[in-house]
C-alpha cells in the first residue's frame, strides 16, 4: 500500500449525511454497472458497502437484512471518478494575471475549498492537483482527509518546480523590483545541486509528487511555449532524488525536444503532449509513459484566445496555435497505443466542468468505455493506488458515483451526476 494509501487510510473522515448518521451497511441497487476492469457494462447489480469498503458486488436486485437502500435502478454506476491533472486553488479569468498579486494563501485556500467541493460534486472522488503556492494543496488534502473540509482525495505535488524564467518560475511577467532571486524553496532551480534540492523541499512540505515544467507554456507570460528548458543532468537528478523519497514525476510538456529529454529521464507521466511527435510516442511506449492529455484546456485557451484582451498579448497567439493541436496528437497518441490516464487542467477551464473531458477524448478517436477506464483503473494505476481503487471491486474503497442512461453509449451523461459516495460516505443522494 502506498504512502498517500495509508495516510488516507489513517484519517478520521466524518459519517454524516445532511446531519444523520450513515448506516454502517449500504446497499446500492443500481439499474447497471460498469465493470472497468473487464471493459464491460453489466446489467443490475447490487453493490454492498460496509464502513469505508465494498463488501459485495452481486447480480440482481435482492437487498441484505438491515441495510441502508440507495435506489439507483435507473442509473449506471461507475468508480468514482479521478482526474489526473488539476489545480484546485485557481479558477483562470481575465483578472488572473493581477490576481497572484491580490490572493494570498489565505485567500487561494478559500478558493480551493469551493473548487474541491464543485469537484466532489461532479463524481470526481479522486485528483492530482500539479502546481500550487505555499502549501496550499497540502493543507486542503489534510483538511479533507480529516474530515474538515469537504472534496475529494488529493495527491498534491505542491509547488512545481522549474527553471529561472521558465514556466512555473512565480516571478515571470514582474517588474525588475519584485522579482528577487527565487531557488529551490519556490521551485525554481539552476543545476544538479537546486533541482535536487528542490525536489526534498517538495518531500519536506508533504508533497505525494513532484510536477515539473520540462518546456516552456502556454498561460506564462513569456514568449516561447515549446522550448526544453531543463538539461539532461538537471532531469535525471530530480527523477532520481524522487524515486528515493518514494515520489513519481509528472512533466508538463508541449514541445517535442522537452518531452524525449524528460521520458529518458524517467518521469511517470506528460502531461499536455502538444507537439509530440513519432519518436517520442515510440519513447512513452517503450518507457510505460503515461500521457494525460488535458483536451479540455487546448479547448478553452484556444476559444479565449479569441475575445480580445483576455490574455495577454504575449500568451494570446501561443493560445491560440497550440490549443486547437491537442486533440489530434492525442488521437495518435491513442492509436499508437500510448498509455493514458484521464487529466484535465481544470483551474484553466472551470471546476466542477471535468466530465467534459470525456466528449473531447471521444471525439478525438478513443472510444467510451476506454476513457471511462482512463478516468478510474488507469488513473489509479498512475497514482499507485489500483490496490484500493479505481474499480467497483470487494475489498476495495467504496469510491462509486451513478450517473443517468448509460454512458457507454452516450458519454455525455458523465456530465450528470447524480449520486456521489467517496470513502463509503454518501456525499450527494
Amino acid at each position: 500500500m502506498s504512502k498517500s494509501i495509508r495516510r488516507v487510510a489513517g484519517a478520521t473522515l466524518a459519517m454524516l449525511v445532511c446531519g444523520a448518521a450513515q448506516a454502517e451497511l449500504t446497499a446500492l441497487r443500481c439499474g447497471a454497472v460498469i465493470d472497468v476492469e473487464e471493459g464491460r457494462l453489466q446489467g443490475p447489480h447490487v453493490i454492498v458497502v460496509e464502513g469505508r469498503e465494498i463488501q459485495s458486488v452481486v447480480r440482481g436486485t435482492g437487498i441484505p437484512d438491515g441495510a441502508d437502500v440507495v435506489e439507483l435502478d435507473d442509473a449506471t454506476c461507475l468508480p468514482g471518478l479521478m482526474d489526473m491533472h488539476t489545480h484546485l486553488t485557481n479558477e483562470f479569468s481575465r483578472t488572473s494575471y493581477l490576481d497572484r498579486f491580490r490572493d494570498d494563501a489565505p485567500t487561494l485556500a478559500f478558493k480551493a475549498t469551493v473548487h474541491a467541493r464543485r469537484t466532489l460534486d461532479a463524481g470526481f472522488t479522486t485528483v492530482r492537483d500539479l502546481g500550487d503556492a505555499d502549501g496550499v494543496t497540502v493543507a486542503l488534502r489534510n483538511a479533507i482527509d480529516r474530515g474538515m473540509v469537504v472534496g475529494p482525495r488529493v495527491f498534491t505535488s505542491g509547488k512545481s518546480i522549474a527553471t529561472t524564467g521558465g514556466h512555473a518560475d512565480p516571478t515571470n511577467g514582474m517588474r525588475m523590483d519584485l522579482r528577487g532571486e527565487p531557488g529551490p524553496m519556490d521551485g525554481v532551480v539552476d543545476g544538479v545541486a537546486e533541482a535536487r534540492k528542490a525536489v526534498r523541499q517538495r518531500y519536506k512540505e508533504g508533497s505525494n509528487l513532484i510536477k515539473i515544467t520540462a518546456t516552456g507554456g502556454v498561460l506564462s507570460p513569456a514568449k516561447n511555449s515549446q522550448n526544453p528548458q531543463f538539461f539532461d543532468d538537471e532531469l535525471e537528478a530530480i527523477v532520481a532524488t524522487a524515486r528515493d523519497y518514494g515520489l513519481r514525476v509528472a512533466a508538463h510538456a508541449h514541445g517535442a525536444e522537452g518531452m524525449k529529454r524528460a521520458i529518458r529521464a524517467g518521469v511517470s507521466s506528460i502531461e499536455h503532449g502538444t507537439l509530440m511527435d513519432d519518436e517520442t510516442i515510440e519513447l512513452m511506449k517503450a518507457n510505460g509513459t503515461v500521457l494525460v492529455p488535458t483536451l479540455m484546456a487546448g479547448e478553452w485557451v484556444a476559444r479565449m484566445a479569441e475575445q480580445p484582451g483576455f490574455f495577454p498579448e504575449v500568451v494570446r497567439p501561443k493560445a491560440a496555435a497550440l490549443g486547437p493541436l491537442m486533440a489530434g496528437t492525442f488521437g495518435r497518441a491513442y492509436e499508437a497505443g500510448v498509455k493514458i490516464a484521464f487529466g484535465t487542467d481544470s483551474g484553466v477551464s472551470a471546476h466542477g466542468d471535468n466530465a467534459q473531458e470525456f466528449k473531447l477524448m471521444v471525439d478525438a478517436g478513443m472510444p467510451p468505455m476506454v476513457a471511462i477506464q482512463a478516468a478510474t483503473i488507469r488513473a489509479a494505476e498512475l497514482i499507485e493506488v489500483e490496490d484500493q481503487l479505481g474499480s467497483i471491486t470487494p475489498g476495495k474503497l467504496a469510491d462509486i458515483v451513478a450517473v443517468p442512461g448509460n454512458p457507454v453509449e452516450d458519454v455525455t451523461v458523465l456530465e450528470q451526476v447524480s449520486f456521489v459516495m467517496k470513502d463509503g460516505s454518501i456525499h450527494r443522494r
